[in-house]
């Protein structure tokens, strides 16, 4: 089994398989990973087939990313060249012309994210999916491109997801505190700090406390983003509030969520603790 390498320790040269099932982890992934990419000078392309163009580029933007010239969204097809269909060999001489293309132009490397769901459709080739995984690897010989390779569980068989496990020499995914069939908990990159999905209770308490701990220890403001949590109760709530109140001065927690988690963190006495900032779907509180 390959080992999961977190994405911010992917380096020039990796070619990493990112499989998901949870569409704004992936966004939190790729999100750090392209901004490795800027701080680096590298050139950067986005292939992606399951989310539009404008709202790929629009959910980076979203995530402070810069998106100048060095940072291209574009639609999988792109990756064919336009022709019927997909072709292996015609995808991967694609990748060697914009590999070159970065180096004539001064970047340090060329960095692509490459969303595989066309390889789902019905239309799709999947031999050709195959073949581009094994020949795409001598590209990656020099240490000039870095690449993520996206695979969406839901739409691939077990078979097609071991297989692209095997293939490619590393995996990414988030680092993960606790999960179960009601409760996720896992730290998010960018803006960095802590997600929660699912039901939060005094159950889950002492796996949030640790996350939190982590966060405060490596971020100078953390953000704790709830925007996939249906419910919490008290004691996760005192959770929340008690490492918003012990931060040093001068840092803050931003707390995302819905309405309903709101509300319970308000009733908790969120308005007592002057670090804590929340910010609500549809409003500001």
């Amino acid at each position: 089994m390959v080992a999961t390498t977190p994405v911010d320790q992917l380096g020039p040269g990796d070619h990493a398989c990112l499989t998901f099932t949870d569409p704004e982890e992936r966004l939190d992934i790729l999100a750090a990973f392209v901004a490795a990419g800027q701080a680096r000078n590298e050139k950067i392309i986005c292939f992606t087939d399951a989310v539009g163009v404008d709202e790929l580029r629009a959910d980076l933007v979203g995530r402070g990313l810069d998106a100048g010239r060095e940072l291209s969204v574009v639609r999988s097809d792109r990756l064919w060249g336009g022709g019927s269909g997909p072709d292996a060999s015609t995808m991967v001489e694609l990748l060697a012309r914009e590999l070159a293309d970065a180096e004539r132009n001064g970047h340090q490397g060329l960095r692509i994210t490459a969303d595989m769901c066309w390889a789902a459709r019905p239309q799709a080739n999947a031999e050709q999916l195959l073949v581009f995984e094994s020949d795409v690897g001598r590209l990656f010989a020099a240490g000039r491109l870095t690449a993520i390779c996206e695979y969406d569980r839901d739409s691939f068989d077990p078979v097609t997801l071991g297989y692209a496990s095997r293939v490619h020499p590393r995996t990414v995914a988030a680092t993960v505190y606790h999960e179960d069939p009601v409760l996720r908990i896992c730290r998010q990159h960018i803006p960095p700090g802590v997600r929660v999905a699912g039901e939060l209770d005094y159950t889950g308490a002492d796996a949030l406390s640790d996350a939190l701990a982590e966060a405060v220890r490596l971020d100078r403001d953390v953000h704790l983003n709830l925007n996939h949590l249906r419910f919490i109760d008290a004691g996760a709530a005192a959770v929340i509030l008690q490492t918003a109140a012990n931060l040093p001065e001068q840092r803050r927690m931003i707390v995302v969520c819905g309405e309903p988690i709101e509300r319970t963190l308000t009733v908790a006495g969120a308005a007592d603790v002057p670090a804590l900032r929340m910010l609500v779907r549809n409003g500001e509180r």
